[in-house]
């Protein structure tokens, strides 16, 4: 049961931008994104995105920092993933 967030390395609106998962359950991950603060637009499917000058603050909070590769690995496990044949599927 642990909040994760990788690096912010993707660029949009002028910032870095990193995902914010949870290893076991949504409700785990909306409950620590409350309690940060993060807005529930931020949430996209399977994570939050969050932009760079936050990442330390997430952690401070108890977010565990992962690479992107062990964030998608560990995320995969948990059944939490949203697929990219899922996400076309709900735009179909």
């Amino acid at each position: 049961m642990t909040v994760l967030l990788d690096p912010p390395l993707w660029p949009n609106h002028g910032t870095l931008w990193g995902h914010l998962v949870s290893d076991s359950s949504y409700e785990e991950l909306h409950e620590f994104a409350a309690r940060a603060g993060i807005p529930p637009r931020a949430f996209d499917r399977d994570h939050y995105d969050y932009p760079q000058e936050r990442y330390d603050e997430l952690v401070a909070l108890g977010a565990q920092p992962v690479g992107t590769r062990e964030l998608v690995r560990r995320l995969r496990a948990s059944g939490l993933r949203v697929t990219a044949a899922e996400r076309r599927d709900e735009h179909a």
